[in-house]
C-alpha cells in the first residue's frame, strides 16, 4: 500500500504524526517553536533553529519562522568565515593594522579589513583611513625636537634662545681667565715672600 507522505492540502510548515495506512490519514502538526519545516518532506521532526551565538561571534539578521531557519550575521568589528545558505555559521574579528600601516580597506561584514604601509615622509598609528605627512617643524617656526617615524608625527619644540647661547659662550671664557690671573697673581705675592693663604 503506498499513500502520501503528506496529504493534499497539508502545507511544508507541517511535520507529520502518524503516516498513513490502509485505514487512515496521515495526519500532521505544526512545528514547536524553535523549529521549522522549510521542505514538504514528510518528515517526522522540525528541523532545530540555528542558534546564533555571540560565543561565535554571530547576531540574529533574520529570525526562525515556521518555515524558515534563523538567519545570523557577524557582530560589528567581525566578519563571515563560514556562509551557508545565506547565513553566516561563524566570524572573525577583523584584522587591526600596525603602527605604520593604514587602513586601506575597510572590513565588512563579508571581508577582512585590508592593511597598507606608510611611505616615506608620512605616519599612522594604525587606525587611519591614510598615512598623515609629517609635521614640518620649521613651516610652523618651530624646531625639529624628534624626527617622525612611519608610527609617530614628528616632534616640534620652541627654538633656544640665542642670547642665552652668546652669555654662555662668552662669561664662562672670562671667567676662566679671570680665575687664572687670580691664580697668578697669589703665586707671585707668595714668591715675593709675602703671607700666602
Amino acid at each position: 500500500i503506498t499513500h502520501s507522505s503528506i496529504p493534499q492540502g497539508i502545507n511544508k510548515i507541517y511535520r507529520v504524526e502518524t503516516d498513513c495506512t490502509e485505514f487512515r490519514n496521515t495526519t500532521c502538526l505544526p512545528c514547536l517553536y524553535g523549529s521549522f519545516m522549510n521542505q514538504p518532506a514528510g518528515l517526522k521532526q522540525c528541523f532545530p533553529c540555528t542558534n546564533c551565538d555571540a560565543g561565535s561571534n554571530l547576531k540574529i539578521k533574520t529570525s526562525c519562522t515556521s518555515t524558515s531557519d534563523t538567519v545570523c550575521e557577524p557582530l560589528e568589528g567581525f566578519y563571515c568565515i563560514d556562509v551557508k545558505d545565506k547565513g553566516c555559521m561563524a566570524a572573525q574579528r577583523h584584522r587591526h593594522c600596525e603602527p605604520g600601516q593604514y587602513i586601506s580597506k575597510k572590513g565588512t561584514a563579508s571581508t577582512d579589513t585590508e592593511c597598507s604601509d606608510c611611505t616615506d615622509g608620512t605616519f599612522s598609528n594604525g587606525t587611519f583611513t591614510s598615512c598623515q605627512p609629517h609635521t614640518q617643524c620649521e613651516s610652523i617656526n618651530l624646531q625639529l625636537i624628534r624626527p617622525g617615524t612611519a608610527s609617530d608625527d614628528a616632534q616640534c619644540g620652541e627654538h633656544s634662545s640665542n642670547t642665552t647661547v652668546t652669555v654662555i659662550s662668552v662669561v664662562v671664557p672670562l671667567l676662566l681667565i679671570a680665575a687664572v690671573v687670580v691664580f697668578i697673581f697669589i703665586k707671585k705675592k707668595c714668591l715675593t715672600g709675602k703671607i700666602c693663604v
